[in-house]
């Protein structure tokens, strides 16, 4: 029983990093079909999945399509209630769920001014204030979700769950663009990032190149760092 993912550019596609994180994270079979985003084949290419249009779409062994990321989780989870996605915890549960669910409506802000990529670091981005409200949401977010789990550090829920994978590309842009978050934002920015299998991801990047960048910032950048970043100040919110 093999599923089949495709993901868009892993450099920029944000929700197909969270799709084949689900995936990757909790060992379940697959292959990859990669759709480039930004070289006009994407509809075409899309044309034997549809309805489905957006990327990531998971293509099931009996041949249903899912087009959603949040769909594909609870898909996911359903079919593999042993490999343990979402929390065991009934409370836990409900909340990892409100965490995905507000990510996968909200934070429009952020997702316009700092589109995911893994790349390298800008150097002095300034963030309007709707960024900086989408920022201390998420704060406010995981610092629930930590009370109702117990877990100061680390995964959210003490193991890695679906909420981790959801708000994997929000670590990416926080680093990516150097924002203003406190410590226990930032480390787990790097509990994420440093993680073996997002630096599986992180490795294959360059498998897709375009002569222009599909989103241009007029930004000096130094090379991505991870688990030295001392030249990435920490600005606490």
């Amino acid at each position: 029983m093999t599923y089949q993912l495709y993901i868009g550019d892993r450099k920029y596609s944000s929700w197909s990093l969270r799709g084949w994180l689900m995936l990757e994270k909790f060992n379940l079979p697959h292959e990859v079909s990669l759709i480039e985003m930004f070289s006009g084949t994407m509809k075409d290419r899309m044309a034997a999945l549809a309805p489905a249009r957006l990327l990531p779409t998971l293509q099931l062994p009996d041949g249903t399509v899912i087009g959603e990321t949040v769909a594909i989780a609870e898909t996911l989870a359903e079919r593999h209630p042993e490999a343990g996605m979402w929390p065991e915890d009934p409370r836990q549960r409900a909340t990892a769920r409100w965490l995905v669910a507000e990510m996968a409506s909200g934070f429009g802000a952020l997702r316009s001014a700092c589109p995911m990529q893994l790349a390298h670091i800008y150097q002095g981005f300034e963030p309007s204030e709707a960024v900086l409200a989408d920022l201390r949401r998420i704060e406010t977010l995981f610092a629930h979700a930590r009370t109702v789990s117990g877990c100061a550090e680390g995964w959210l829920f003490g193991s890695y769950s679906i909420a981790d994978a959801f708000y994997a590309p929000v670590a990416a842009r926080i680093v990516g663009f150097d924002l203003p978050v406190s410590d226990e934002m930032r480390a787990y920015c790097r509990v994420t990032l440093s993680d073996p299998v997002l630096r599986r991801w992180q490795d294959r990047m360059g498998e897709v190149k375009y002569t222009t960048d599909p989103y241009p910032i007029d930004l000096p950048r130094i090379p991505w760092q991870l688990n030295c970043r001392p030249a990435i100040k920490v600005n606490n919110a």
